[in-house]
């Protein structure tokens, strides 16, 4: 059976060169990188290295960047740290309703240790309004957290007009990016945001590879308390061949961008136009031009995403149902409830995710499948059956 996979937001494949980058380095590179001795001076040039390719694919400086297990754990260290350095200011956060659970969750342990939090809605398509942030903010704000780019509908936010209202006013703005890194161009220098989350395998480098920006000067405190390594603001031994992965594919990202937005559009623009038209009563979801350029989401009304996850894998297609945080939580997205979506049409949530290497072939055949798999699965469904009872049908 023909194997089309289209869940690339949760993790894409290793890039050759990156692959070949960590196989040389896990064989020749043997030393840790915080020896004085020659081999720990090579691991510890192998780390800079990758850290200056990571900064260079964000604009940042090398000193600025540093290495993580995850986007998980840089969002933690970002808005635990970040908030933390500054509460002798004040003890008062704003993120967005739609932010990433490592956000949302990470807010939710400084609220149990005093702090207050406001979560600022957004419009239908969800976007945040930098007037909403404005409007939030307190004289007690320290930080204000919103994320790049929504990895469940694929809307790009206004960073920068978010930043430049918090700039304004001497907060802190931190900006998960990992959906967005490595997809389309950013600069913390023109975003303006004083702290930036990435991830190595949003970008075709290696799993357990992310690093965090964080602007010289922004008081950060550690999130993993041990030795010296990260400037000592984050123990542990450094992942060495994780972190080189992560800077090559951070170098080819730089390099391929344009070549890879340009192949990937078209793809996604035929998604988003003809997938509706194929069974009916889907709605798009996100941001029609201010979107990630490998992504089409939609809910897909009167039918479950667990279930058209399931009839769609028996077709050889792998897609998502969300974040591949809460995919399996059998529950409404905080996301699209946050955009103003009913819980049961939240339920039919669908993703896909390209990347370079997916073909007109690949959606020609999704497009094949989908509407008999989704017939199928509304023929079995109450909520369908009432429907058309409610319309005489």
């Amino acid at each position: 059976m023909k194997r089309v996979y289209l869940d690339h937001i949760a993790a894409t494949p290793l890039h050759p060169e990156v692959l070949e980058a960590m196989r040389l380095c896990l064989g020749d590179v043997t030393g840790n990188p915080q020896s004085l001795h020659a081999e720990g001076r090579q691991a510890l040039d192998s780390v800079e290295a990758a850290r200056e390719e990571v900064a260079g694919l964000v604009g940042a400086q090398s000193s600025e960047i540093y290495f993580a297990s995850s986007g998980t754990e840089a969002n933690n260290f970002a808005v635990k740290g970040l908030a933390l350095g500054q509460q002798a200011r004040g003890r008062h956060v704003v993120i967005s309703a739609i932010e990433h659970s490592s956000v949302l969750n990470s807010v939710k342990a400084l609220e149990r240790q005093g702090f207050t939090a406001t979560l600022v809605p957004v419009d239908r398509f969800g976007r945040v309004d930098p007037a909403d942030v404005e409007k939030a903010l307190t004289k007690e704000t320290v930080l204000v957290s919103v994320m790049t780019a929504n990895s469940e509908v694929g809307t790009v936010q206004p960073v920068a007009a978010v930043a430049a209202v918090c700039r304004s006013r001497g907060v802190l703005v931190h900006t998960d990016a990992v959906a967005a890194a490595g997809s389309i161009p950013l600069d913390v220098k023109a975003l303006g945001v004083d702290a930036m989350s990435l991830a190595g395998d949003q970008f075709y480098g290696p799993k357990g590879s992310a690093a965090l920006f964080v602007r010289k000067g922004a008081r950060i405190l550690p999130l993993i308390d041990g030795g010296i390594q990260e400037g000592g603001r984050r123990g542990g031994t450094e992942n060495v061949a994780g972190i080189v992965g992560m800077g090559r594919a951070a170098r080819l990202a730089r390099e391929e961008m344009e070549a890879r937005i340009a192949a990937l559009v078209p793809l996604r623009d035929r998604l988003l136009e003809e997938l509706p038209g194929r069974v009916g009563h889907v709605i798009v979801t996100g941001s029609r031009t201010e979107r990630l350029p490998h992504h089409a989401s939609f809910c897909i009304e009167f039918v479950e995403g667990e279930a058209m996850l399931l009839s769609l894998d028996m077709k050889g297609v792998a897609v998502s149902s969300g974040s591949a945080c809460t995919s399996k939580a059998l529950k409404a997205s905080h996301v699209l409830l946050a955009m103003g979506l009913d819980h049961a049409t939240a339920q039919g949530s669908l993703v896909f995710s390209l990347i370079q290497g997916t073909s007109a072939e690949d959606v020609d055949y999704l497009l094949d499948v989908f509407p008999p798999a989704i017939e199928r699965l509304r023929g079995m469904s109450p909520l369908y059956t009432q429907y058309l009872k409610e319309r005489g049908s």
